[in-house]
Order: structure tokens, then C-alpha cells, then sequence
């Protein structure tokens, strides 16, 4: 009897563990992981990789925090999103609306990697800012086509695993390129560095060729009269905006991500402080890193499945919160590999956490007709605060009160958003704020 209880136990445990897999091998989520990969490698160029490049160049904190100015241009794309959404590209538009965009401007972010690859910063700090927001830009873009794309592949109940899958494909592309780049740069140079991790624009580019176009996108209306024009720049935000409690949703994505922002840009100046080398932080912050990531999105399916939308958004929130404590305590103890391997450790799986969960709910909360040009305004709005405060005052910041101090504040910052959060909660507008992404065909929406 017992034998048989114990077998019965363990069919019905593997039959569990087929389940909870299963999701992420449909097409669909597998084109998400392709797609983030792309959408992840652009960043990592005028992010960490830039940083160190710059700050091994002898370039001076403050003016290497200002360059993350460059990332202002990811806030600034809801503004030429309508764009991807109502223009029809001539001849390579037959391919469809999402497949002919992302083509065109993967070819872009090739062209914008290479050529800030090719700028000296030591021979001019104005035209290496230029190439960066060029990438900005270009990476903008694709993360407009990329994101919309994303979201009208995906059936409504697929909106959590398939951000799983982006996120576990930003990573890829992110970490890789990032690996990629230090050690290119160490035997080649930095404009080997560069070309190479150009290539990381393809899978994007190939995921839409396979997969077509996705059978939830609205066809747009073309164009033509400047009051058109302006209609389609506003008729999206007119949409979100005659939401109940809209204001406090979009306040909430301006606050959630302040601390966390401030504390992921700045944490190569802190290793490059502790006098870590390349070779170290390849291994920990990208190698340990990126598995802790990827670590961190499976729990986050599982919080997402279990605890559903709103509790696993909350619980992420906090736990994104308090992974900031974590560099507070590494720039204590100083150079420590175990220190750092901790450090990175937990602030991956919370961010991978966040990233699966604070993710579907940002892609329930579009309307189909407008997919492009709401997510861009939202996936803006949700660092602009964070990369503002980074560019203009994170290394003066610095340089007054030192690591320890800066890292406990970034914690303090992020508390406004998880507070909002669970204010939001308790009136029910969360549920309230769900666009048509969100919904099955039949209009329902899956348990929040």
C-alpha cells in the first residue's frame, strides 16, 4: 500500500513538474526568449559595457554617470512610437506591419553598435556621447517593434511565462554580449568588441521571419492628414488615461524602479572602486550573475502561477527593494569575491523575480489597438525618474557620501513605489487598470 502510495506521489510530482514546463515550450514563449535577447544587448552597450570602457579610459565619474543620459532616449521613444504602430513601410511592408519594422531597424542597431565601437572616447568624449545615443535610439526602436511584437504573439494567459521568457533572453543577450565585450576588448580592442556583439540584433530579426506576423495585431489606418496625426499620438494616451485611477497607475511605474535604477547603474564605478578586474567581474557580475537571473525568472513563473498577478508584483517589489542592502554591504566589507557573489547573487534573483512579475502586469495593461505606443510610454515612464537621477547627481552623489551611504538610499527611494503599490491593491485598481492584452478573446481575464 505504501509502495504504491509512493508511486502514485511521484507520477503525480513528474506530471507537476511537466506542467509548469510545458508553457515555456510552446512557440510563441520560445520566440519571446529570441526576441529578448535582442532587446537586451543594445542596453549592455551603453550600460556596463560603455561604463567600464569609459571609466578603464580614465574618463572622471561624474562625466561617466552623465553618460547614462544616453538612456534617456528609451524614455523619450512613446514619443515616435506611433510611428511602428500607423506606417506602412513601402515594399518591405508586405511582409507585415511588426516583421517589416523589426527587420529595418534591427539593420539600424547594427549600424549604430559598429560605429560607436569605432569612436575613440579618449580622443573625443563628445563624439562617443553621440554614438551612444545613437545605439540609445536605435535600441529605443527595436525595443518598440520588439515589445509590441512580443505582446500580440502571446495569448493573454501566456503574458506571464512569455515575460519569463523575454527576460530570461534579455539576460542572454545582455550578459552575453557583456561577457562577450570584455573579454574581445581584452585581446582585441574595443572596436572588435563592439563589431562582434552586433550580431546579437539577429535573433530578434529571425524570430519574426519564422514566426510571421502575430495574429492579435490590428491592422492601423494609414496616416495621411497632420490631424490623423496627431490623433494617433493621442488616441493611446487617451485610451490609458480614461482608465479608473490611471494617474496613480502611471504614478506608480514613474516610482517602482527609482532605487533599483540608481543602485544597477552605478555598480560597475563601485567595482572598479573595490579594484575588481575584468576577469572578475566577467565571472561574478555577468557569469554568476546571469545564472542567479535566470534563477530568479523560474521563481518568478511559479510566484506569478500561484500567487497570481498582484501578491507576486508585491512580494517582488519589496524583495527588489531590499537587494540594494546587499552593495551597501559589499562596499563595507571591500574587496570580497564572496561579498560579491552574494551581492550579485541576490540582486538577480530579485530582479528576475520583478522581471517576469512587474513585466506581464506592464503588458496586460495595454489595449491591442495601440499595443506599440502604450507599452513604449510605459516601459519609459518606468526608469525615466531613475536614469534622470543617475545621469544628472549619482556620481556627485557619490563623491559626497561614498558607496555604504548611497546604496542605503536607494533602498529608502524605493519604498514610495511598493507602498503605492499595496494602496492600489486594496481599491481594486489593479484589476480595474487591465487593458485588452489582458484579456482572452472572449474578454475575460485570467485570476490577478
Amino acid at each position: 500500500m505504501n509502495e504504491r502510495s509512493g508511486a502514485d506521489g511521484a507520477a503525480v510530482e513528474s506530471k507537476g513538474i511537466i506542467a509548469a514546463i510545458r508553457p515555456y515550450t510552446e512557440p510563441a514563449p520560445l520566440a519571446a526568449l529570441f526576441l529578448g535577447i535582442s532587446s537586451g544587448f543594445p542596453y549592455a552597450m551603453i550600460g556596463a559595457t560603455l561604463t567600464t570602457r569609459l571609466a578603464q579610459d580614465g574618463i572622471d565619474k561624474k562625466a561617466v554617470t552623465a553618460f547614462t543620459l544616453a538612456f534617456l532616449v528609451y524614455n523619450l521613444k512613446f514619443l515616435w512610437a506611433w510611428v511602428v504602430d500607423g506606417v506602412r513601410l513601402p515594399v518591405i511592408g508586405r511582409l507585415g506591419q511588426r516583421v517589416s519594422w523589426m527587420l529595418v531597424i534591427g539593420v539600424l542597431v547594427i549600424a549604430s553598435v559598429v560605429h560607436l565601437g569605432l569612436v575613440d572616447p579618449r580622443a573625443g568624449l563628445m563624439q562617443t556621447a553621440i554614438a551612444a545615443i545613437l545605439v540609445g535610439a536605435a535600441g529605443a526602436t527595436f525595443d518598440i517593434i520588439i515589445d509590441a511584437y512580443r505582446i500580440e504573439l502571446l495569448e493573454a494567459r501566456q503574458l506571464g511565462v512569455g515575460a519569463g521568457m523575454s527576460q530570461y533572453g534579455w539576460r542572454i543577450g545582455s550578459a552575453t554580449a557583456g561577457a562577450l565585450a570584455l573579454v574581445v576588448a581584452g585581446r582585441m580592442g574595443w572596436g572588435a568588441a563592439y563589431i562582434a556583439c552586433a550580431a546579437f540584433a539577429l535573433p530578434a530579426m529571425i524570430a519574426a521571419l519564422v514566426m510571421g506576423e502575430p495574429e492579435r495585431h490590428r491592422e492601423p489606418t494609414m496616416r495621411r492628414t497632420g490631424s490623423e496625426v496627431v490623433a494617433s499620438i493621442v488616441g493611446p494616451l487617451a485610451e490609458f488615461f480614461r482608465r479608473r485611477g490611471a494617474l496613480l497607475v502611471l504614478l506608480f511605474i514613474l516610482l517602482h524602479k527609482i532605487g533599483d535604477t540608481l543602485a544597477n547603474l552605478t555598480f560597475r564605478l563601485l567595482f572598479d572602486s573595490l579594484g575588481y578586474s575584468n576577469d572578475e567581474i566577467a565571472i561574478y557580475d555577468v557569469g554568476f550573475g546571469f545564472w542567479a537571473y535566470l534563477i530568479g525568472i523560474f521563481i518568478g513563473g511559479i510566484l506569478y502561477s500561484r500567487l497570481g498577478m498582484k501578491r507576486s508584483v508585491l512580494l517582488s517589489l519589496v524583495l527588489m527593494a531590499v537587494s540594494n542592502l546587499s552593495f551597501a554591504g559589499l562596499a563595507a566589507s571591500g574587496h570580497d569575491n564572496w561579498a560579491m557573489a552574494g551581492a550579485i547573487g541576490f540582486e538577480n534573483i530579485a530582479s528576475g523575480i520583478g522581471g517576469v512579475t512587474v513585466v506581464a502586469y506592464f503588458s496586460a495593461l495595454c489595449d491591442l489597438r495601440f499595443t506599440a505606443a502604450q507599452y513604449a510610454l510605459i516601459s519609459a515612464a518606468a526608469s525615466i525618474v531613475g536614469r534622470l537621477l543617475t545621469g544628472t547627481s549619482a556620481g556627485a552623489m557619490l563623491d559626497a557620501i561614498g558607496f555604504v551611504n548611497f546604496y542605503l538610499l536607494t533602498t529608502v527611494v524605493a519604498l514610495p513605489g511598493i507602498i503605492l503599490f499595496w494602496l492600489m491593491m486594496r481599491a481594486g485598481l489593479i484589476d480595474q487598470s487591465i487593458g485588452s492584452a489582458g484579456e482572452e478573446e472572449d474578454g475575460t481575464k485570467p485570476a490577478i
